[in-house]
């Protein structure tokens, strides 16, 4: 993982097929993911009880922890494999199901959208209900969100963001999120004259069709311009969803892509085991370097 905070976008080299098959072996798990919780946003108009599910190690900590933020598909076995994966590795993992509690089954077809606002809420709720649990150091608390839940991951540690909560009255709990790593992120072109305030991690395809890779590396290079600790990776030849064990390259013809003529339609998926095992080292290394696992 040479070069991995070098200026600039880092294409990850392929992996030999021996270390695919390791990282795939560790992340098929089976289980639930730990436990069913509840905690309520920080929405200050309107207050919504969000459900989750938290996977913790044993013993009594404190751990540092990861919330986790859905794709636009909403909670998946893959999110549930990340949340035991980080538990094996002596994190709490929170996931927040921003879904379930507002009645939205998929959120990746063309229809009313909720305010950004509300997926924002959520994370920083999910943050005040680690600092309260006796087990989680509150001083390093990360976040991880795909797709949709990417671009969400970056606001949670976005200055502009930040400030903009401020004025409408939800402030970050000090000392607010460690670090955060947004996978495929949705949003990069609305943030590239803004500037993350703690550490960035983005990973992503270099020919995605549903979160262009161009315009995630023109926000990175310009939050870097600004003195911002971001880093991008770029996968050759990987897609939308290449940490997703077992997805076949599938053209979604009824999802929602602002790159398409009119906002509408379709995406190419597909697993990649040669980028997904560098994302799960390099998100290892990432946090293991902000949040210091035990």
């Amino acid at each position: 993982m040479s070069g991995f905070y070098t200026r600039g976008p880092v294409y990850a080299r392929r992996m030999l097929r021996q270390a695919w098959a390791a990282i795939a072996a560790s992340v098929v798990l089976t289980g639930c993911a730990g436990s069913a919780v509840s905690f309520p946003n920080a929405n200050p108009a309107k207050p919504l009880t969000i459900s989750g599910r938290e996977a913790r190690p044993d013993g009594p900590g404190p751990y540092p922890a990861v919330v986790l933020m859905h794709g636009c598909h909403g909670v998946s076995d893959s999110t549930r494999q990340w949340a035991e994966w980080f538990r094996a590795r002596s994190y709490v993992a929170l996931i927040v199901d921003s879904w379930t509690p507002r009645g939205i089954g998929n959120g990746c077809r063309p229809g009313p959208d909720i305010l950004n606002t509300e997926r924002f809420d959520d994370a920083v709720g999910a943050l005040r209900w680690l600092q309260a649990r006796p087990y989680v150091d509150r001083r390093r608390i990360g976040a991880i969100g795909w797709s949709n839940g990417g671009v969400f991951a970056m606001a949670v540690i976005n200055g502009p963001t930040l400030e903009r909560a401020r004025a409408r009255g939800v402030a970050m709990p000090e000392p607010g999120y460690a670090a955060s790593v947004a996978m495929y992120p949705g949003g990069c072109y609305s943030l590239v004259k803004e500037t993350v305030v703690r550490p960035l991690l983005l990973l992503i395809g270099d020919v995605d069709d549903w979160t262009l890779s161009s315009e995630c590396a023109e926000m990175i290079e310009a939050m870097r311009g600004r003195g911002a600790d971001a880093s991008i990776v770029l996968y050759p030849g990987a897609f939308h969803y290449f940490d997703v064990v077992g997805q076949a390259r599938t053209y979604l013809s009824n999802v929602e892509n602002r790159n398409k003529p009119g906002g509408c339609c379709g995406a190419t998926v597909s697993y990649d085991p040669s980028a997904d095992a560098d994302a799960h080292q390099r998100v290892e290394a990432f946090f293991g370097r902000h949040l210091g696992a035990r």
